[in-house]
């Protein structure tokens, strides 16, 4: 794993918003598709590299075992 992503992946997220609109996004695009999802999160102000990540890369999405340090 490169240092970006690694680093990435410890850092907290903004606010309880934007974690209910990523992962809400993502429930979206199990439910329906990518656009779908894609448009959702864009209409929440996710930005492009946070959408790209968590849809088309899903075991670079955060955990919650890595959230609390396990």
């Amino acid at each position: 794993m490169n240092q970006t992503v690694s680093t990435h992946l410890i850092q907290p997220r903004r606010n309880a918003l934007v974690s209910a609109a990523v992962d809400r996004g993502i429930e979206v695009q199990r439910s329906f598709n990518t656009l779908c999802a894609i448009e959702y999160m864009k209409s929440h102000n996710i930005p492009a590299e946070v959408i790209e990540r968590v849809l088309l890369e899903p075991e670079l999405r955060r955990k919650l075992a890595q959230l609390a340090g396990f």
